[in-house]
């Protein structure tokens, strides 16, 4: 991919919005708040316009859910989200028209575990997981350089848990599914619980031990249904002093010796630090099949 490349991180509090170039090079960035949809694209499209406009490609790694089906008359759209005013919302019609060039759009984490394949902690390595755990929880995978998808995108924090012993009174703050992956381990499933994030609980406060558990309890899940070489865990959660040293011992006693490789190197951080989202996006423009242009009304 020649020229300069638009890059766009939309996350549900914030759009992170990049020009790069295929050697990873981030020439210019900014931050611009998410509020609707209208007023948010147009901020975009209007400071990608001023560094310029010789853009060979839009690469957008969004939160979701999203209309991946290339076949679909909705394609680049949110697809139903708490997220209030953007279920429907089309992010990759509008970037696309502007900048006269074709657009590659997947879900941030999808983004974010091509780039960790590629560049990061999962260089190298013919299968990679990437897990974010924040205000949701969402997982990508990469098999021998291709991301899986189904009719859509995986939703990784949306399976259904087991209940740790010491919680069985939380009834999960996911709106879809109650107690799901997301509804108990995801940062707004804390607060509701503990009136805090895990970083600001007490060290030895039960809720360390509680989070870590699903969340090895996930891991232990996602090698069963195709063993990952690296299962890179990111998001604010995971930034929680001590946390993946938990998960990591958690995560062999689930697994009791049956699945490949030692948790301690199987479990990682992620490698690519701040810049994650915007090389997610970067990576989508880079790898056959996902570029696409969009139609003209």
């Amino acid at each position: 991919m020649a020229g300069r490349i638009a890059l766009i991180e939309a996350g549900g509090t914030k759009f992170v919005v990049g020009v790069g170039d295929a050697s990873r090079q981030i020439l210019a960035r900014t931050r611009i708040d998410t509020t609707r949809p209208g007023e948010t694209i147009a901020a975009t499209i209007d400071w990608l316009g001023a560094q310029g406009d010789d853009y060979s490609a839009v690469g957008i790694a969004s939160f979701g859910p999203l209309d991946l089906d290339p076949a679909s008359p909705s394609w680049g759209h949110i697809r139903r989200t708490v997220k209030p005013h953007w279920s429907g919302a089309d992010i990759a019609g509008p970037l696309g028209r502007a900048l006269g060039c074709p657009v590659a759009i997947n879900t941030d984490v999808n983004g974010a575990a091509l780039a960790e394949s590629m560049w990061g902690a999962g260089a190298g390595m013919e299968s990679v997981l990437y897990l974010t755990v924040g205000t949701g929880i969402g997982g990508g995978a990469v098999v021998d350089g291709r991301l899986i998808h189904g009719v859509s995108h995986p939703e990784m924090g949306h399976i259904r848990m087991p209940r740790h012993p010491g919680d069985p009174g939380f009834a999960g703050n996911c709106p879809f599914h109650g107690d799901c992956l997301e509804g108990l381990a995801a940062g707004p499933s804390i607060k509701a619980r503990w009136g805090a994030s895990l970083s600001e609980l007490p060290a030895d406060h039960a809720g360390h031990g509680i989070i870590a558990w699903y969340l090895a309890q996930a891991a232990a899940t996602f090698q069963a249904i195709f063993e990952p070489a690296r299962i890179i865990l990111g998001g604010g959660v995971m930034a929680t002093p001590g946390l993946i040293e938990r998960v990591r011992a958690e995560a062999r006693t689930a697994s009791n010796g049956y699945f490949s490789g030692d948790p301690e190197m199987v479990i990682v951080p992620p490698g690519l630090g701040d810049d994650t989202g915007l090389l997610g996006a970067l990576a989508l423009t880079l790898v056959d099949g996902h570029l696409r242009r969009v139609a003209s009304g």
